[in-house]
């Protein structure tokens, strides 16, 4: 692509949503991302979302599901998890912005004097602004092609302006080096017993007036889109009916991939971009995963106590990190989800007896804290599988500190400040900030496990790098009291002393984590906790079906 010892010039896709949101735009995207990559090709997506927060770290998991974390510390959408699940390649500050990192650079700009007077308008600065974060990643000169997703809908007062930066892109970097795919819905009405095609002609035309001509169009379907259909929709939205591509509801979203192999989009998108690649995409390993995902030879069922669980996206990198981890064992998970405010009162026990294992979830704020204190008694005593992540990790170091030593008014200094006995607390660098946004420990941060211990086993190594995202630690005035009752701290970082990892030894499995395993998780290498967890879930369950304790 381009000469030898020059940097790679990358060439960018775009794909935009109409009809509704929550189409798939991030899967549809993953999966080209993942067919381009098996065809040899490097590819990075990134995602600018049309809402004013400077990123999704304050927003509640009810409003937009859960905040992903990149290992530089970047507080993104969800949809950067499935970029790193598909792609296996780590994604980065760069790969999220929004509409408020935009004004606020804009405006940071502004007041320091550097548009010399001139009135800052939405064109050309915001404009400007939204184009030099588009090709950012492109400039570094370590990717063929960018994939842009732009969050919304189109039509949506808040994405026009990247619609604009897209279509002025497309004059600026010339012929062959961009493409639009718009994802539209191509619903089934019952009534009449037929797909319609409408919803989709006004959405591309809704775009037109925006000056973007779609490339290509893929539309979402209950069921299978005839061929008249296609040559209709490409009549109408003045595009070949080879680039009408069906995507059709699959059985689950690692199914996306071959679909659109079979549909052809690496292809199509390929040609589109003048980029020769006679290379068939590998898709053996992935094929592999899919196999044992669809075809397990046991199941078991954990339960996922957490205070988001009606909205299933709160715990999306935990429920893929599950997905990954039974594909491996060739069992199929199902995941109970449990609000923890249902485990408060007496005969909390009732809802956790049929469960093979619990994991407890991350989370902040008090609500709930006590039914998942309730559930890691309920692991810990009844012997059953327990994996506890970062929240769920304190939840299990204030349930051991109450029970087994005895403090009773043991808490963490987020839920109750007055506690005499604050075995989690905030690190004192952290006691004086008052602002939400940016006073955690964010990102990936070193761990070092200690010889033999049940965390050395799983990980195989002593030195790991997990990523954080939590503003109160483990008490280290309390750390000889919890090693001499058993429980063992056994992964510190070797930089602040902050303990990461806590074990009980005389248990089944059972395991409490400061950082987040769940976010480096992907299809190719999954995370090691949540194999292991399973494989001693599925252990621990088999002799309870066959009748013996």
């Amino acid at each position: 692509m381009s000469g030898k010892g020059q940097p790679k010039t990358a060439k960018y896709i775009f794909v935009t949503g109409g009809v509704t949101s929550s189409l798939g735009k991030g899967i549809v995207a993953s999966s080209l991302a993942k067919l381009l990559q098996a065809r040899g090709l490097s590819v990075t997506i990134q995602k600018f979302d049309p809402y004013i927060n400077i990123d999704p770290g304050t927003l509640n998991p009810y409003e937009h599901g859960e905040c992903y974390v990149t290992n530089d510390g970047a507080e993104t959408d969800l949809d950067l998890g499935h970029y790193e699940r598909f792609l296996g390649v780590p994604t980065s500050q760069a790969n999220n912005i929004t509409t408020g990192r935009v004004y606020n650079n804009v405006i940071t700009k502004e007041r320091r004097g550097d548009y010399l007077g001139k009135t800052v308008q939405v064109i050309p600065h915001i404009t400007d602004e939204i184009k030099r974060n588009i090709l950012l990643l492109g400039e570094t000169g370590l990717y063929d092609i960018v994939i842009t997703e732009i969050g919304g809908c189109v039509g949506d007062i808040e994405s026009l302006p990247f619609i604009e930066a897209a279509r002025q892109l497309k004059w600026d970097l010339g012929e062959k080096n961009t493409l639009f795919i718009h994802l539209t819905l191509v619903p089934y009405l019952a009534s009449a017993g037929e797909l319609k095609t409408k919803p989709t002609q006004h959405s591309v035309r809704a775009l037109s007036e925006l000056g973007v001509q779609p490339d290509i169009i893929v539309c979402r379907t209950e069921h299978p889109i005839p061929i008249e259909m296609r040559r209709k929709i490409a009549l109408f939205c003045n595009v070949s009916p080879n680039d009408v591509i069906e995507s059709i509801d699959a059985e689950t979203i690692y199914d996306v991939p071959l679909l659109m192999r079979k549909e052809k989009l690496d292809q199509r998108a390929l040609y589109k971009l003048d980029i020769y690649n006679d290379k068939d995409a590998d898709l053996e390993s992935w094929k592999n995963f899919l196999g044992k995902l669809k075809n397990p030879t046991e199941q078991i069922t954990v339960g996922l106590v957490g205070k988001y669980v009606e909205l299933k996206d709160s715990y999306k990198s935990i429920a893929e990190g599950l997905i990954h981890a039974g594909a491996v064992n060739e069992t199929k998970v199902n995941v109970k989800w449990i609000s923890s405010e249902n485990l408060v009162d007496a005969g909390y026990e009732k809802r956790l007896e049929e469960l093979d294992g619990i994991l407890v979830a991350p989370g902040f704020g008090e609500r709930g804290i006590e039914g998942k204190i309730n559930a890691v008694r309920f692991a810990r005593e009844n012997k059953i599988p327990f994996f506890g992540i970062c929240l769920g990790m304190q939840c299990a170091v204030i349930e051991y500190a109450r029970n087994v030593l005895k403090l009773e008014d043991a808490h963490s200094f987020e839920m109750n400040p007055e506690t005499t006995n604050p075995v989690i607390d905030l690190m004192e660098e952290q006691k004086s900030v008052t602002n939400k946004g940016g006073t955690m420990r964010l990102g990936a941060y070193a761990c070092k496990l200690e010889k033999g211990s049940l965390a050395h086993s799983i990980y195989g190594k002593l030195n790991i790098q997990e990523r954080h995202r939590h503003r109160f630690e483990f008490n280290n005035a309390y750390l000889e009291q919890f090693k001499t009752a058993g429980m063992i701290p056994t992964g510190i970082n070797p930089e602040s002393g902050l303990v990461e990892v806590v074990e009980i030894k005389d248990h089944p499995f059972f395991i409490g984590v400061q950082f987040h395993p769940e976010y480096k998780s992907n299809v190719a290498n999954p995370a090691p906790l949540f194999v292991h967890f399973v494989k001693a879930v599925l252990k621990n369950a088999i002799p309870l079906m066959k009748g013996a304790k």
